[in-house]
């Protein structure tokens, strides 16, 4: 028996393989034997540079060893998928750990408002500050380093909010460590199209895509359930009949017993303080145990590629990073679903975030707020994944799934924002159902962009595209949270941002010229000898 057939399974690269085949070369898997990619305005073309290479027939794939040109699929892709799913999962939990209980957070600490604010900017912030650092490392360096030092940084920040609960410390530990986990982001948003691209074939690539994608979302879904859980709310008191009854009975009290009331109550709030942080201090403590873990797992086995590539395109060196960028800038398709992607995606992920607000005067909490975007995020990751899978079956359509989850989250957000000023009838029943249906169609077109940037920009690596839409979208999301803060500005012009900014993308989605360069390449399955001709940057 070969040796490699003994080795343990993810060591092994034999034995989790779910297929194999022999159709190109290996470039970046010791097999390298690739031409520098020529551009030209037409898609992907290949010519035969000798006819006495030795070029592998796919009929003749070797039984066993890895015979050149060879592909080959493995069953640790999934292993891969999960692990960097669970870490992109912490890391957008971590982020919204205080929104769902600022409250608490604010009477246990003495924190305002603004302060809870701050603590999410820093995720968009610091986002900016790594963004072109992790997408240099994601194409030079590779999946495992960039997951690596991402899984120490949100680890890092985690615990440094279990150090203390004493004011002021607390809050400086906890500004630090939400920064540290907000560096992380760009892995956390912009790694999923470079895995899929690494580790899975053309017709899984957008489901893994998506799932990479959604359980981002599914992070921070999950925190606003698990802070209300470990975190007990602050008692909902009628402090201003309680005063009036303390002011209006005041002389029927002596001295000693007004002494003796006051200090029960001081006492009750020291009590009620003390739960309030004990309880946060469990969240933190199991955030922090988690994200010790999910670090750990990636430590110890966590590969950037397989041993063979999945598909022929994965096996092609991609543009080095300065090439790439420089390009970026010249292709016009691109930038046209870049600007679809940043102006959307990042304006309403922060109307979401200030929805309690936005809802508030229609007699819906704090709390059924909440409710609704959580709803709002499960259903996006459910209909993402089932649109991805669909996307992967039939092949591009990409651009016209995307236009009609546009069409629908746009309609579903004009109804909203005319209900909002009583243009038409406003209920619960309407505000929940637009919102959900409006989240949903709009995030469900992102794993689709993803792949649409990739097939697009391509050669330039998936690091490089993907950086550039998700630093795009933070600055968006930045300016937004810019003039939310802006005093008496008021919220009802958030509405018509969000109606306004997914509105704009239809028409920017029909001017998009699809084009699958990287597909091409794929269903091609070019030999060994190949000289790959790739489309110009301005195509």
């Amino acid at each position: 028996m070969n040796a490699d057939a003994k080795q343990p399974l993810l060591n092994s690269p034999i034995t989790d393989a779910d297929h194999v085949s022999s159709a190109c070369s290996t470039p970046g898997y010791n097999t390298i034997n690739a031409a520098g990619p020529q551009l030209c305005h037409s898609p992907p073309t290949y010519h035969t540079l000798s006819s006495s290479s030795n070029i592998q027939n796919p009929d003749d794939t070797e039984p066993e060893g890895k015979a050149e040109g060879e592909t080959r699929v493995y069953r640790r892709r999934w292993y891969v998928l999960m692990v960097y799913s669970l870490l992109s999962a912490t890391q957008g939990g971590v982020w919204n750990s205080w929104g769902p209980i600022s409250a608490t957070a604010e009477d246990a600490f003495g924190w305002t408002d603004a302060t809870i604010a701050l603590l999410s900017n820093w995720g968009p912030i610091a986002f900016l500050v790594s963004g072109i650092v992790f997408s240099w490392m994601m194409d030079v360096k590779g999946l495992r380093m960039s997951c690596v030092i991402t899984g120490f940084l949100v680890a890092a920040g985690t615990g440094l909010r279990c150090i203390t609960f004493n004011t002021p410390a607390v809050t400086w530990l906890t500004h630090v460590g939400h920064f540290l986990n907000g560096l992380g982001g760009p892995v956390a948003m912009a790694a999923p199209p470079i895995l899929s691209a690494v580790w899975f074939p053309p017709k899984e690539r957008t489901t893994a895509t998506a799932i990479g994608t959604v359980l981002n979302y599914m992070g921070v879904a999950l925190s606003f359930i698990m802070g209300p859980l470990l975190v007990p709310d602050v008692p909902s008191t009628n402090s201003t009949n309680t005063s009036s009854f303390h002011k209006s009975s005041d002389l029927s009290f002596s001295k000693h017993n007004s002494s003796m009331i006051l200090g029960s109550k001081a006492e009750n709030a020291t009590e009620r303080i003390h739960e309030e942080k004990n309880g946060i201090a469990l969240y933190m403590y199991i955030g922090g145990g988690w994200s010790a873990a999910i670090f750990l797992v990636l430590l110890l086995y966590f590969p950037s590629k397989p041993p063979l590539p999945p598909c022929p395109s994965a096996a092609i060196p991609r543009e080095n990073f300065v090439q790439g960028l420089k390009h970026l800038l010249t292709r016009g398709q691109f930038w046209l679903i870049a600007i679809v992607y940043g102006i959307s995606t990042g304006t309403l992920s922060c109307w979401s975030s200030v929805l309690d607000v936005i809802l508030k005067p229609h007699g819906i909490g704090e709390d059924e707020a909440g409710w609704i975007g959580f709803y709002a995020t499960c259903s996006a990751a459910l209909v993402s994944l089932i649109v991805a899978r669909f996307a992967d079956f039939f092949k591009r359509i990409m651009k016209w799934l995307v236009i009609m989850s546009y069409i629908t989250g746009t309609a579903s957000f004009v109804v909203f924002a005319l209900a909002t000023v009583k243009v038409i009838p406003s209920s619960s029943v309407l505000f929940y159902t637009t919102i959900i249906v409006g989240t949903t169609a709009l995030n469900a077109a992102v794993p689709l962009i993803f792949e649409l940037a990739c097939e697009l920009s391509y050669p330039t690596g998936e690091g490089t595209t993907n950086g550039v839409l998700t630093i795009m979208n933070n600055i968006s999301g930045l300016i937004f949270l810019v003039v939310v803060m802006i005093p008496g500005i008021g919220e009802m012009w958030t509405n018509w941002t969000v109606v306004g900014t997914s509105g704009i993308c239809i028409p920017l989605l029909f001017l998009m010229k699809e084009k699958y360069n990287r597909l091409e390449i794929d269903e091609h399955k070019p030999a060994l000898n190949a000289e790959i001709i790739f489309p110009s940057p301005q195509a």
